[in-house]
């Protein structure tokens, strides 16, 4: 049991949860790896959501309710985290979900599946098809969901993925908190914070914008202003803690 007023407890939390999950095959072991990785980002960010960050959901927000065809892709880390968080974004965006798996598995796709909508999540389903330039399992996508998609929400991606979805043409949002990764420099628009609040982020922004502050938003500064942001934001924090 994890004390609530223990300085770590949101921290702890999601490791508990996330160790859980991997027991249950739900969440690979690299996936862990990767959680940590971000959990060092956000240490340098504060741990909050920053301006550049609070913009950035806004666009994301902006950019999932003028698509054709929005699209969240996940994998079992956001699964694990945020499945009732991603509820609350389907609703108010109108975007499919679809499980996307690098090491995939039909079982795990299953065990996704059944987390998400638990959580009151729709999720796609169908025979995935290796429909993307990548010769790894993410190809396998739904020729109805991510292959047809003009926007895509990328929640915890690779790189190799997201490059070649934006070589497709699609606008790709990706959540990460490592803004020198290949994903968040390869991302159409890259929010900069961690995965359980930035997902109720966008989800209020897509509940408070109106057209006419979508397009005003759809006009704002390129990926290259947010990545910058946050390194600015990194640097500041270094320096305020060492003082």
């Amino acid at each position: 049991m994890i004390p609530a007023d223990h300085p770590r407890y949101r921290s702890l939390v999601a490791r508990e949860r996330l160790a859980a999950c991997a027991r249950e095959g739900v969440v690979t072991l690299e996936g862990l790896t990767a959680h940590g990785r971000g959990e060092a980002f956000d240490y340098l960010i504060g741990e909050r959501t920053t301006e550049s960050a609070l913009l950035a959901e806004h666009i994301a927000a902006a950019m999932l309710l003028s698509a054709r065809l929005p699209v969240i892709s996940v994998n079992g880390n956001t699964a694990a985290l945020a499945a009732a968080a991603l509820a609350g974004l389907q609703g108010a965006s109108r975007a499919r979900v679809e499980v996307n798996l690098f090491h995939r598995t039909e079982e795990r796709v299953e065990k996704i599946t059944r987390i998400l909508e638990s959580a009151g999540v729709e999720v796609l389903k169908g025979r995935a098809e290796p429909l993307l330039p990548l010769s790894h399992p993410r190809a396998l996508c739904l020729r109805e969901g991510i292959f047809s998609a003009d926007t895509i929400l990328v929640p915890l991606e690779d790189g190799d993925r997201c490059a070649a979805l934006v070589a497709m043409g699609k606008r790709v949002i990706a959540i990460d908190l490592n803004p020198l990764s290949r994903t968040a420099r390869t991302a159409t628009l890259t929010v900069v914070d961690e995965l359980t609040r930035a997902l109720p982020g966008i989800t209020r922004a897509c509940r408070e914008i109106d057209p006419e502050e979508g397009e005003r938003l759809m006009k704002s500064p390129d990926n290259s202003y947010f990545l910058r942001a946050a390194m600015d934001e990194i640097r500041g924090h270094l320096e305020h803690a060492l003082d």
